[in-house]
């Protein structure tokens, strides 16, 4: 188990990266969205301000996750990472709605002015910062397994696009486009919105004891491969944070002693762990019948 407490321990540095990247940008363009006149920045600035929230609640997730076993928690706290994912969903997708709503109203009022060409630069400077934080915790959250890590990546990812989009609509808006900077913090929203649906549909399904049909698919044919496995009566499969927790039952010949019957279940676990990185999985044996 000190392998996944390492690894928590790990993720917590991506999550302080993307909290001090989103406090320093969102400081910024909220600032040059005031004093340049841009409803695409000051979109793009609100959403970073969200995602520092976001942020925080993936720390916590991880370090609540790094908590021992206790007498009510025997599996540990891993789901508290999945958890802090699903909170980051819902700050997110509050805020996506809030801008849609505010870009909308500014579209339908023709509340148009034209921005200055400052807010541009910062938030095309903005989308190379967080396109960096990116590939860190996309990297970082593969190494070690973390779910809300990875959920940080995508939210990352996004945060750059949506700072593209800001670039492209403020310069539009300096050919005189100007209906082009609230579009753009309409498209901003939805951005917004469909990364917080994402989330909100993994962290869920995960929380929900769903599990990959082709892992799930992959671990039986990989039990199959030991000789001394008659027939699978069943496998299952659920997440646990970062960690894949089997059950499977198998049909062995009846006439094997108890001993053997061990043998087999010991050798599938090493099986599971070599090829692919299972370390927790729970074997019963049953005799074959015809």
């Amino acid at each position: 188990m000190m392998s996944e407490y390492e690894n928590l321990k790990k993720g917590e540095k991506g999550a302080w990266v993307s909290i001090a990247a989103y406090l320093v940008l969102a400081a910024v363009k909220l600032i040059i969205a005031a004093i340049g006149g841009s409803a695409a920045l000051r979109a793009d600035g609100l959403n970073n301000t969200t995602d520092v929230i976001a942020s925080i609640a993936v720390l916590i997730g991880l370090r609540i996750s790094r908590k021992p076993p206790d007498e009510d928690h025997h599996y540990g706290h891993f789901r508290a990472e999945t958890i802090a994912s699903l909170i980051a969903a819902f700050i997110m997708m509050t805020v996506g709605l809030e801008v849609i709503i505010g870009t909308v109203e500014n579209l339908w009022h023709q509340n148009f002015e034209e921005p200055s060409i400052l807010t541009a630069w910062t938030a095309l400077i903005a989308a190379f910062v967080m396109l960096g934080v990116y590939r860190y915790n996309l990297k970082l959250s593969k190494k070690i397994k973390s779910a809300s890590l990875y959920a940080a990546a995508q939210d990352n990812r996004s945060d750059a696009l949506v700072s593209i989009g800001a670039f492209i609509g403020i310069l539009g808006a300096q050919f005189g486009i100007f209906w082009l900077d609230p579009l753009a913090g309409f498209i901003v929203g939805l951005i917004i919105c469909k990364t917080a649906w994402d989330i909100f549909r993994d962290s869920t399904h995960t929380l929900t004891d769903g599990f990959d049909e082709e892992m799930l698919a992959e671990i039986k044919q990989l039990i199959a491969k030991n000789p001394g496995v008659w027939s699978i009566k069943d496998v299952k499969g659920r997440l646990q944070g970062n960690i894949v927790l089997i059950d499977a039952t198998i049909h062995v010949d009846p006439e094997i002693s108890v001993e053997e019957g061990h043998t087999i279940t010991d050798e599938i676990e090493e099986m599971l762990e070599e090829e692919l990185n299972i370390k927790h999985a729970q074997i019963h044996i049953e005799p074959y019948k015809q």
